[in-house]
């Protein structure tokens, strides 16, 4: 287990708009940031950062926290996970408690994987950069390709010794269990044998967003008919090939800044691209795109540019990887090299600005690109043709949005000189639309629009209490602390025997206002979530000298911390709607806090009086014949009370 020493270290120095920024794009919005949720496909950001708070919410799928439920949620990280990622970023070092066997037993069965990859990780740079052999064959290689010490120090690269069992040998050597060596398919065990997968190949670390080693990719060096040219790890708990980009970890934060992401067919095209200054580089790895992996990619931007090497074959392949990224909502442009070129041999002969000019000039729009590509082979012949538009239109008809579909076909038509009437009939022919039906509907949407009376849909009721109980839980959560001057009302009875609301100056902190108010009236929270985080809120104001939200949300539990940060967090939708921008102010709290306090416990205390003047009412309906007089009176007692709390609040009773 990690000490408490070690959690606390890592809450206190770790930054969530740094943490959350590696993983999503963030604009600056007022004193808080705002970004596209990475947790469901959609155009208008609606996720939050607080920087003051340190605490995110997501309002499109109702998560939110503090930076290790971020770490927990978006890479699927247990808690040690999540505090050791942390501890490695801010460079704190971690300090374990003693565990017994049993524990050690019960060790995360994941975890035991990664440990056996960093492992390995370390062993294969070692033996390339420490070994003769590796140095010889390996590191000779690598220099080959043109790749510096720093790119193989940054990139992992490494080698696997020529020798059957030389890993698994040291890897048992080092207390490592061979059954995690074979999970992780570096260890290949048939009956009472074992022998290294990757014996005598070049290595690359393929690594999560986050930097963890996942698997590897390996190269062989000889000339062996039987033997493939690369060999991945296999599929395990921890590696899944078609949810994993290759380079995504060290191009992730120029992705989102430059926001545009390059994407290439092997290891060394992203190697050569970033030796070269291009990072916002990936690689599907030799493996057919999928939506995973373009899911991957929309975290951080909503454009991809495919670079093409001048193999006809490959271009054709990646063709039907353009479609499904259409398929995904994304803007695609596309990239081929000269004859002979592939974006690593071209990366390596130009220099920085040379590589850009060229990819800014080259970079073509999905259609044009397909059409030049397959005009080629069409060769002026009409059949072919006629399957080159049909092709184009296919690729449009992936496209979730309208708009857009509409200006590729525009885009087509000029292209190919073919009439639009045509290709948005071929369109709605593949999207199973009656083009007939579709134009009768455009034309009738032409005439003058009819006035029809709609329905009047009734607005949802609010439960008043619930909010009451919430606002109270967010102002506790926000100035509990502070020191207000309040003026609070005492009920007394005037000259005349009526009761009226006289005024009381008293300087007090808000949380001791709202609990002493609420212990008076004897109000108890009706909702269960709200009992708990209130009674453990009054206990920690209490007894803490300097009450920190972070510190409190960091040591509650998830569920509780979840349903904080949704409070705390609410505020910040008006941030969403950019209402400064059209300059429409919302007032803060802030400034009239004592105000505020007051306001929400008199409407409480309203509200409760309306709830009680109800259920006297109902009794004595309930029982006519017997004299009410009492119940009566008390009603109207309570009836006065509720004008005076409205006259208060310049409410209409």
């Amino acid at each position: 287990m990690i000490h408490k020493s070690t959690i606390d270290a890592v809450f206190e120095t770790a930054r969530l708009e740094e943490v959350i920024g590696d993983f999503v794009q963030l604009k600056k919005a007022g004193s808080n940031f705002k970004g596209l949720s990475p947790f469901s496909d959609e155009r208008t950001p609606s996720f939050m950062v607080s920087p003051v708070k340190q605490i995110w919410k997501d309002f499109s799928s109702g998560k939110g926290g503090n930076v290790v439920a971020f770490l927990m949620e978006h890479e699927h990280f247990t808690y040690p996970e999540a505090i050791k990622y942390l501890a490695k970023k801010y460079n704190i070092e971690i300090e374990e408690t003693e565990q017994t066997d049993e524990q050690k037993q019960q060790a995360d069965e994941r975890e035991s994987m990664y440990l056996v990859s960093e492992f390995a990780n370390t062993f294969f740079q070692n033996s390339l950069l420490k070994t003769e052999e590796g140095k010889a064959i390996g590191l000779t290689y690598f220099k080959e390709r043109g790749f510096t010490e720093e790119t193989i120090q940054k990139f992992g690269l490494g080698y696997s010794p020529n020798v059957w069992d030389a890993f698994t040998t040291e890897a048992i050597r080092k207390g490592y269990q061979l059954n995690y060596l074979e999970k992780t398919g570096l260890t290949i065990v048939k009956e009472e044998k074992q022998f290294d997968r990757f014996k005598g190949r070049v290595m690359f670390p393929i690594q999560s967003m986050s930097g963890r080693v996942l698997g590897f990719g390996g190269r062989i060096l000889t000339n062996e008919k039987k033997a493939a040219k690369y060999l991945n790890s296999p599929e395990s708990d921890i590696y899944h090939k078609s949810k994993v980009l290759y380079g995504i970890y060290h191009a992730k934060q120029t992705i989102a800044k430059e926001d545009n992401c390059y994407l290439v067919e092997g290891y060394t095209d992203v190697i050569q691209f970033n030796q070269t200054g291009i990072t916002n580089v990936v690689s599907s790895s030799g493996t057919a795109l999928t939506t995973d992996q373009i899911r991957l990619i929309s975290r951080l931007t909503k454009n991809i540019t495919v670079l093409f090497d001048s193999d006809a074959a490959g271009m054709r392949a990646s063709l039907r990887g353009i479609d499904l990224i259409l398929e995904q909502g994304m803007n695609v442009k596309v990239c081929s090299f000269p004859d002979g070129e592939d974006p690593d041999s071209f990366a390596k002969q130009n220099t920085l600005e040379e590589l850009k000019i060229y990819l800014n000039d080259n970079a073509q729009d999905f259609i044009s690109f397909k059409a030049s590509l397959l005009q080629e082979e069409s060769n002026r012949d009409p059949i072919k043709k006629a399957e080159l538009v049909r092709d184009m239109v296919m690729s449009v008809s992936k496209i979730p949005d309208v708009i857009k579909q509409e200006i590729y076909i525009k885009e087509c038509s000029r292209i190919m000189d073919i009439s639009e009437d045509v290709l948005f009939d071929t369109l709605a022919q593949l999207l199973n639309i009656d083009s007939k039906d579709q134009r009768k509907q455009e034309k009738q949407q032409q005439k003058s629009l009819e006035v029809v009376k709609t329905e009047t849909k009734k607005s949802p009721k609010v439960n008043q209490q619930y909010e009451l109980e919430r606002k109270i839980i967010e102002i506790l959560l926000l100035y509990g602390e502070r020191e207000e001057e309040f003026e609070d009302l005492v009920l007394k009875e005037n000259d005349d025997g009526e009761l009226v609301l006289e005024p009381e100056i008293y300087t007090a902190k808000v949380f001791e206002k709202i609990y002493l108010d609420l212990q008076d009236d004897e109000i108890e929270f009706t909702q269960d979530s709200f009992k708990n985080i209130y009674t453990t809120l009054i206990e920690k104001l209490h007894q803490e000298d300097v009450f920190k939200v972070e510190n409190f949300i960091n040591h509650i539990a998830p569920e509780m911390a979840s349903e904080i940060t949704a409070i705390m967090m609410n505020e910040e939708r008006y941030a969403l709607h950019r209402w400064v921008d059209m300059e429409i102010h919302v007032k803060k709290k802030e400034y009239t806090v004592s105000q505020y306090v007051s306001d929400i416990i008199l409407n409480l205390r309203r509200f409760l009086i309306s709830k009680k003047v109800e259920e006297l009412s109902q009794e004595v309906k309930a029982q006519i014949s017997e004299d009410n007089q009492e119940a009566i009176q008390d009603i109207m007692d309570y009836l006065s009370l509720k004008r005076i709390l409205s006259e208060k609040l310049n409410r209409v009773v």
